[in-house]
């Protein structure tokens, strides 16, 4: 059952490309290797985590699954100095099954200060079939940001990305990064900012923020990934970045599923003042 699980999971190589059947055919000569990046991953990985009493705002949950809104302002695992008072600190607290899963069971990340869904298994099968998603770009994701400028109707930023060479905290688009696509599409215009609909083809830390600074679109808010500062006609104290849909194959029933969910107020009243 462990092999077929990791099968599943995406662990086991056919000529360097994940084999997700257990019957499927093996030619004469094709080269049988294992995803070492994925048995790593499939560690336990709690030691620096303990259960805290968080609310969690779950969108939602069943015996294998539960989707998650993250707030802005919550650091999804512990790391860079987060030890305490994290996502997966709540998740620890929420069903005592996590702490026999990797980070508690989260498959992805969102920034600290971007919120929105967030995948979590709740079963080891299920966490190994998500990442499987992740990996062979199953899972789709669409965020809506909030930019400075006048962006085209619709656009696709293909960029590497790599480390800031100066600044190790720091993503930056750079030839020597790995491939990187970002689509988008303008949902609303105001003068000097506007709303975008993104949807990631690949999963880059920091994607979305580092493809529209680069393109001169900067997420209003964002202190990091911003060429210069503008002044603000309103209050801004995180960057506008909202992870508004999520869609995957169940890990257990294999049925698709969809979440929506709507920007927090702190960003929707920056749209209603734009509006006013």
């Amino acid at each position: 059952m462990l092999l077929q699980e990791l099968i599943a999971a995406g662990g086991v190589l056919l000529g360097g490309q994940p084999c997700l059947r257990p019957s499927q055919k093996i030619t004469p000569g094709c080269e049988i290797g294992l995803n070492q990046d994925l048995l790593v991953s499939m560690e336990p990985a709690n030691e620096d985590c303990v259960a805290e009493a968080i609310a969690l705002d779950i969108i939602y949950e069943d015996e294998w699954l539960l989707v998650v809104n993250k707030a802005a302002g919550l650091v999804t695992h512990p790391g860079h100095g987060n030890r305490h008072g994290t996502l997966q600190s709540g998740l620890l607290h929420h069903h005592s099954a996590a702490t026999a899963l990797v980070r508690g069971g989260i498959v992805h990340r969102l920034d600290k200060d971007t919120s929105g869904l967030l995948a979590v298994a709740k079963t080891i099968p299920a966490q190994r079939k998500l990442i499987a998603q992740f990996k062979t770009r199953a899972i789709g994701r669409e965020y809506l940001a909030l930019v400075h400028g006048t962006p085209p109707p619709t656009g696709a930023i293909e960029r590497p990305i790599r480390r800031h060479p100066q600044d190790p905290l720091r993503m930056a688009v750079g030839k020597e990064g790995k491939e990187a696509l970002t689509y988008f599409h303008k949902e609303q215009q105001w003068r000097g900012f506007a709303l975008l609909r993104c949807r990631l083809e690949t999963g880059r830390t920091h994607q979305i923020r580092v493809h529209l600074e680069h393109d001169g679109f900067p997420i209003v808010g964002d202190k990091v990934y911003r060429r210069r500062a503008v002044p603000l006609p309103f209050l801004a104290p995180r960057q506008m970045l909202h992870a508004t849909q999520l869609r995957l194959l169940h890990p257990h029933s294999n049925e698709e599923c969809r979440w929506d969910c709507p920007p927090p107020p702190d960003m929707q009243e920056i749209m209603t003042q734009l509006s006013s």
